[in-house]
């Protein structure tokens, strides 16, 4: 005789998943159980996962602490979900894999490698799962595509020296063209599907036509700036609008960019005086670009990307503009 048990998630023989899953509970706020859940099961740091959402340590220890609370309080049961509940927890999970992956693509902290393959290797594992698991979902589908084109740039991403290498500069030959391949194939099924694309499908769409050029120059960035468009009315952050202005610096130039960033509530994230100093560069006002790179370089928690600066600053006086690191 059949069970009217919903099927429980532990059909997934994987323990760290099935924690994921049972952490991200919907009585949460989503920030509050990404960074619980980041915290007890990604296995990253306070300082780490503040980076991550750019606040102060203080405030990402206090919001841990107040979820901690809220679950004692609440008596918030913590037990593994049915399949029925994972579509209420599910945007949960994609947030906390795709801050791990992030984490692991670039490590934030200076005592780190540049680049951390363990947490990107554990991130596409357990994506692959849930994909698996979930497989009508597009998010689902576009976070795997969206780690599998960033990871396919990984070996090309830091010079042997220990410096970060920006995208113009990669060698494109050393990218993995099977993971690049699986992703773009992952892109075209969403694209296919009809169904208005989310964060992640978005975000891998930009990455897919980034693996697509030959080169900087052949990268179509008008249809990288129209993806951004859409990405912005979906998640009208900051950041979204600082990456956008930098593909416009390509479309427009780099006043139009410059104009785009300047009022950006962004000031303690070193991307932005980087992004400032390399537009401030190409129009030649070299002593702004300086203060803008100086204050990068202050901000900047890797080493990689700090030494990248550090050599942008100094190669300033009559040379060729640097393009960005490549995200």
């Amino acid at each position: 005789m059949l069970s009217d048990t919903p099927e429980p998630i532990r059909a997934i023989d994987d323990d760290r998943l099935r924690l994921v899953f049972t952490c991200c509970h919907p009585a949460l706020a989503m920030e509050a159980r990404v960074a619980l859940t980041l915290r007890m099961v990604g296995g990253l740091t306070v300082p780490e996962i503040a980076r991550a959402f750019l606040v102060q340590e203080a405030a990402l220890g206090q919001r841990i602490t107040r979820a901690k609370a809220k679950i004692k309080a609440a008596k918030i049961p913590y037990h593994v979900p049915s399949r029925e509940d994972l579509p209420t927890r599910v945007t949960g999970v994609l947030a906390v894999l795709y801050l791990i992956f992030n984490e692991g693509y670039l490590a934030s902290g200076p005592e780190m490698e540049a680049v951390r393959s363990d947490l990107t290797a554990e991130a596409i594992r357990l994506t692959r799962l849930v994909r698996d698991l979930m497989p009508a979902d597009g998010e689902v589908a576009g976070l795997l595509a969206l780690m599998l084109l960033t990871e396919a740039r990984r070996t090309a991403r830091v010079s042997a020296s220990g410096e970060l290498v920006a995208l113009d500069d990669q060698d494109r030959g050393a990218w993995d063209r099977e993971l690049i391949a699986e992703g773009h194939a992952l892109v075209r099924a969403r694209l296919s599907s009809g169904q208005a694309p989310g964060r992640y499908q978005i975000l891998a769409a930009i990455n897919a036509v980034h693996t697509d050029a030959r080169d900087l120059r052949s990268t179509d960035w008008s249809q990288i700036v129209a993806l951004y468009d859409q990405l912005a009315r979906l998640d009208p952050s900051p950041i979204v609008r600082l990456n956008r202005a930098i593909a416009v610096a390509e479309l427009d130039g780099p006043e139009v960019a410059l104009a785009e960033i300047e009022n950006l509530p962004l000031e303690g994230y070193h991307a932005l005086h980087a992004a400032n100093a390399h537009l401030l560069r190409r129009l030649g006002r070299n002593e702004e670009s300086r203060a803008a790179y100086e204050r990068a370089i202050e901000l900047a928690g890797n080493a990689a990307e700090t030494a990248y600066l550090i050599r942008c600053r100094d190669q300033l006086a009559g040379s060729e503009p640097r393009p960005l690191p490549g995200k």
